[in-house]
């Protein structure tokens, strides 16, 4: 069976041919001294290099029947850009391991190669090896290298620093919530099932799917952020805003309060969360996968921030002040003052589900 029939499978191409066809796709870049065909890679880095590893396994971080192969590539390497730019930092090289079913067609190891090499141009990453493997299920494993010329870290966020988000938060949570739902999209993008969503919403639908199916982490103001001192703390907001600045908190052994009226719910996220009765709060609140930063930026930094913002047309906002006192997270709204029960992603605690009813308790 040729290697470029559309009916092929990886079984049927066996490791070697799989590893054949990979490697025509592959180009050489600037600074891969060997790519792929030795035991390993040999590239140029610098003196600080970061490293990043993040795992997708279908069925727990994406499906197969509702997420474009193409698109799936190009969200294994944004997940990675975004650890590497929340330190600061850029991506420069990338490795992919994958653990694939015999009888995966060869077309979704295309489509996803299709969509890695695409995201790996926009952003100037050179693919240099990774591995394959059979298994009875499909698992894609990127490790991105980058560097940084000054790193952000989760801990050192000061009392009286702001608390502040880039983008908007929501719209990913509210894109998995429809797929749950039946709504699709195809590998450009186009919305293809709406998932029972009025005609009038269809483009806020469209734009929550594609948060979630190919995030768009902001990566060139957090790599102008590793060459400035600007801020005294960074992470990326992939489990929620509610678990991620709690994290913050206990790195920085410090206390935060965030407003509820000020937090930047992506709009198209808050009309669709209304058609059901609801406002998005708790998607931005707790949904994850947003990609965007966390920051603990002094307030004498704020104005300068927001110029550094302004030229990358990333929207930050303040949304609340870190504190003395233990770790912890506590929600105003209005002059009430609650303590905030994490509602974040954990893979591995079950009880995480049912805080999610209820994140909200009284001090």
């Amino acid at each position: 069976m040729s290697v470029a029939d559309p009916a092929a499978t990886v079984g049927s191409l066996g490791e070697r041919g799989l590893l054949r066809h990979l490697r025509g796709r592959i180009p050489q870049g600037p600074g891969v001294l060997l790519g792929i065909g030795d035991d390993a890679a040999a590239v140029a880095t610098s003196a600080v290099t970061l490293v990043t590893t993040d795992v997708m396994v279908d069925g727990v971080h994406f499906r197969r029947d509702w997420s474009p192969a193409r698109l799936v590539g190009r969200k294994a390497l944004s997940v990675n850009l975004s650890d590497i730019a929340a330190m600061g930092g850029g991506g420069q090289y990338a490795t992919v391991s994958l653990c694939l079913p015999r009888d995966l067609p060869l077309a979704f190891v295309d489509g996803f190669y299709d969509g890695l090499l695409e995201r790996a141009a926009e952003v100037g990453v050179e693919i240099v090896g990774g591995n394959v493997a059979a298994s009875s299920c499909l698992t894609i494993d990127v490790t991105l290298m980058g560097s940084s010329e000054r790193l952000l870290r989760r801990q050192g966020a000061l009392p009286g620093d702001l608390v502040v988000v880039t983008g908007t938060l929501g719209a990913a949570a509210a894109g998995l919530r429809f797929l749950a739902r039946g709504a699709r999209i195809d590998a450009d993008q186009a919305l293809i099932e709406v998932g029972g969503v009025s005609p009038g919403a269809t483009d806020d639908l469209r734009r929550c799917l594609v948060a979630h199916l190919d995030p768009a982490p902001p990566l060139s103001l957090a790599r102008a952020l590793g060459q400035q001192d600007l801020v005294h703390a960074a992470m990326d907001l992939s489990d929620g805003l509610s678990g991620d600045l709690a994290w913050m908190c206990e790195e920085s052994l410090v206390s935060a309060w965030i407003d509820s009226s000020s937090i930047p719910v992506e709009p198209s996220a808050a009309r669709l969360e209304r058609e059901g009765g609801d406002n998005g709060f708790s998607l931005a609140l707790h949904g994850g996968e947003d990609y965007q930063l966390l920051l603990a930026v002094p307030s004498s930094g704020w104005d300068a921030l927001r110029e550094v913002a302004a030229v990358w047309d990333v929207p930050v906002t303040a949304v609340g002040e870190f504190a003395p006192g233990p770790p912890g997270v506590s929600v105003k709204f209005g002059e009430a003052l609650r303590r905030l029960r994490p509602g974040a992603h954990d893979h591995f605690t079950t009880p995480a589900r049912e805080e999610r009813r209820d994140p909200l308790r009284g001090s």
